[in-house]
């Protein structure tokens, strides 16, 4: 019998993402190292998106994957990422991580900044 509770859409990275984190880490000497993906308000559009290396995860963050590749989300930022992917996008105005998010309802132009409904 059903309890009402229902598990939120599961935040995914893609091969492509893990790919290219582990080769930042590498470049920078840090080949343990992970990406930390943050969510914050401000932006343009009332939040943002932050990126950053990192050698460690924070204790109660989610760690999405092993080794090299690895993404860190702390659980505030994860709900607002619930049901989104990070890729790596390569494109004619250039190569960056996108945020596919479900839950954003408009973003600016730069691709960092969302609203939500």
């Amino acid at each position: 019998m059903p309890d009402g509770t229902s598990t939120p859409p599961a935040f995914r990275v893609t091969d492509s993402a893990r790919a290219q984190i582990a080769e930042i880490a590498a470049r920078e000497g840090r080949p343990g190292a992970g990406l930390r993906l943050a969510v914050e308000a401000g932006g343009c559009s009332g939040f943002q998106y932050r990126f950053g290396i990192e050698d460690t995860a924070a204790e109660d963050d989610l760690v999405f994957g092993e080794g090299a590749g690895r993404v860190f989300v702390d659980p505030v930022s994860l709900d607002l990422l619930a049901g989104a992917e990070l890729d790596w996008a390569e494109e004619l105005i250039g190569a960056h991580f996108a945020i596919r998010n479900p839950q954003a309802v408009s973003a600016c132009g730069c691709g960092t900044s969302f609203s939500v409904g």
